[in-house]
């Protein structure tokens, strides 16, 4: 009995043995079998996932692309950031450090403020930025003293250079820091990630910002379970941005800017066939150097109330009544619409009546009889009075248009105003009033609502001196130093060659002829004549007792009181290549102020000719290829 209980109970425990190891052996297999599942079917994934816990991937920012000139002179270019950088956990004391650093910098150089927020905010170990742009010899002092200040790095990086300074900040502009608002209204980019990177904010660098930003790099780093980097695993490099070659001649853009002078000013010339922008000058200027780098209060506010506004880019933005060199427009029209012939003569006495209203030419006793060709060389008011009553407004607004005045032209660079042609239909809907007599005589000469900038000044003179074609201006070239793209044979505005014809021989009197309004600034150099229109646009309402006591001729008045002076102008006129225009702000006359420097600036625009100087860059290009081969 005993011995069959004993039987009994070892079969239980056999059993239960069996049971377990059963179980056992189960538990092992499915074990084993999540094992192999993870270390060798999903033995990429979970190596990738453990790697990712250890390396830190970080974006190096690239190098920007340049911007050079059409010859390859650098404009805009990188140079090297010296700078320092703070570790806190290596300090006992941030406020000691930076005490320490300002030994060796101007102490309001230091933000003392933002580097204790970071530090707070940020690990003990991570980097904090504290100084940007030091001199080399700043630099090398802190350095060698860098020993003796606990918890700083000294650190080299690129930032923006403008070699030439305030000289080409209105085109190309400058680079900033981005904004919250450039990351929403921007590409996606993780660049823009990077505190370091900077933007285009202005001109070229904003409106190429994509081409020249580049593509990251990327560097590999290893870090410990706190997130500490201990060493670099690799570095792949990034790719930089493209090259911008503008159309600018860096040599007549230098010669352009010493002769507007101190002015409050702004010029274009460009090419009549290609629309190469040569030379834009706005003037006074600002230093693009200071935003890249971080402008302070005090030179924020000298530039933002200066009344001759360095900001403003006054030859794309700057919108003036053109005054007498709108002239040429009036004529088209009333020539074009068969409203005149050539021959048609007004006798101007020095006034002309319409109703009770009395509307005044420039020179007081009058010009006597004249016709279209010496109207246009005198600039007599009286005779653009009676023609632009006889064609009427919107004629003479569809003729401008048509030679790019009222509209934007669609420039290579952001804040262009389109300034104003007006008709009748335009004052109607906009004033709800209708169109009255007198403002048909102030549009004849150029005042009243008509507004141009001096860049649509520069495209109607190149419209009329390459015989009626509708080239548009541009700023750029492309991407590569050899890009020669032409816009030669651009559609023909529609415009009768004889009348053309008869408003350039007008023009080339005004410069050339025994009465024309700026003899005094002819070339004299054989084949180098040049053409043109002088203009001065009141900027206020002359009174009777100012026009009989010739208060307007002196320079008595304030000086924003003053007449603009305005000159537009080409040259050759036997065989036109380069166009001008010119403004001086609250200059008086256009023939005394704006035509002496539109003469001097197409004379050295056709002795530096930019054309014989690329071809002779291309031949010298070529004869060192072949020595080199």
């Amino acid at each position: 009995m005993a011995q069959d209980q004993h039987k009994e109970k070892a079969k239980i425990f056999n059993r239960r043995a069996l049971m377990l190891g059963g179980a056992q052996a189960a538990l092992m297999s499915v074990l084993a079998g999540r094992l192999y599942y993870l270390q060798v079917i999903h033995s990429d994934e979970y190596t990738m996932l453990a790697d990712e816990n250890r390396i830190n991937i970080q974006l190096l920012a690239p190098l920007r692309g340049r911007i050079v000139d059409r010859f390859g002179v650098e404009i805009a270019s990188n140079r090297h950031n010296y700078r320092v950088i703070l570790v806190p956990e290596q300090t006992s004391s941030i406020d000691k450090t930076l005490d320490a650093l300002a030994q060796y910098v101007p102490a309001e150089q230091i933000d003392r403020e933002r580097i204790l927020k970071e530090a707070k905010k940020k690990r003990s170990f991570v980097p904090i930025p504290v100084l940007d742009n030091l001199s080399w010899e700043q630099f090398a002092q802190i350095n060698v003293n860098s020993p003796y200040i606990p918890g700083i790095q000294m650190d080299v990086g690129a930032t923006r250079n403008y070699p030439y300074g305030d000289l080409f900040a209105h085109i190309v502009g400058y680079v900033g820091a981005v904004s919250e608002k450039d990351l929403q209204t921007l590409e996606p980019d993780p660049l823009l990630e990077l505190p370091e990177v900077r933007i285009g904010k202005s001109g070229i660098e904003k409106s190429y910002d994509t081409v020249l930003r580049g593509k990251a790099g990327i560097s590999r780093l290893e870090a410990n379970a706190y997130g500490r980097i201990i060493r670099e695993l690799g570095r792949q490099e990034g790719i930089p941005g493209s090259d911008v070659v503008l159309t600018i001649d860096k040599q007549l853009q230098e010669f352009t800017a010493k002769r507007m002078g101190p002015e409050s000013a702004a010029a274009v010339i460009m090419d009549i066939h290609t629309g190469d922008i040569l030379s834009m000058i706005s003037v006074p200027s600002f230093n693009p150097n200071s935003f890249a780098s971080g402008i302070s209060t005090k030179e924020w506010k000298g530039l933002v109330s200066n009344p001759k506004r360095p900001l403003g880019n006054k030859a794309i933005a700057g919108q003036y009544p053109p005054g007498s060199t709108f002239k040429m427009m009036v004529a088209l029209a009333a020539l074009q619409e068969g409203v005149i012939s050539d021959s048609y003569q007004v006798f101007c006495r020095g006034h002309t009546n319409l109703g009770k209203h009395r509307f005044h030419c420039w020179k007081r006793g009058g010009h006597g009889k004249l016709n279209l060709e010496n109207a246009i060389a005198q600039s007599c008011d009286v005779y653009f009075y009676d023609i632009a009553r006889k064609v009427g407004p919107d004629r003479i607004a569809e003729m401008s248009r048509r030679f790019g005045l009222g509209e934007k032209l669609g420039i290579d660079i952001l804040g262009e105003k389109s300034g104003l042609i007006p008709t009748k239909d335009w004052k109607l809907a906009v004033q709800g009033v209708r169109w009255q007599g007198g403002e048909t005589y102030n549009m004849g000469i150029g005042q009243g609502y008509v507004l141009t900038t001096p860049l649509q000044l520069a495209v109607m003179t190149a419209r009329l001196a390459n015989g009626g074609k509708a080239v548009r201006p541009r700023l750029t070239r492309g991407t590569e130093a050899s890009s020669l793209i032409s816009t030669e044979g651009a559609a023909a505005l529609g415009v009768n060659p004889a009348a053309l014809k008869t408003v350039l021989r007008g023009m080339n009197k005004v410069v050339n002829g025994k009465r024309g309004t700026a003899r005094r600034s002819k070339i004299s150099t054989k084949g180098w004549e040049m053409a043109g229109k002088t203009g001065t646009a009141q900027v206020r309402r002359i009174s009777r007792k100012e026009r009989i006591d010739g208060v307007r001729k002196s320079n008595e008045k304030p000086w924003i009181e003053r007449d603009h002076a305005l000159f537009v102008g080409y040259a050759p006129y036997d065989d036109p290549r380069y166009a001008v225009a010119v403004i001086v702000e609250h200059g008086g006359s256009g023939s005394r102020a704006a035509a002496p420097i539109a003469r001097d600036l197409l004379q050295e625009t056709l002795r530096l000719d930019p054309l014989r100087r690329s071809s002779l860059d291309a031949s010298a290009r070529r004869q060192g290829g072949e020595q080199d081969a």
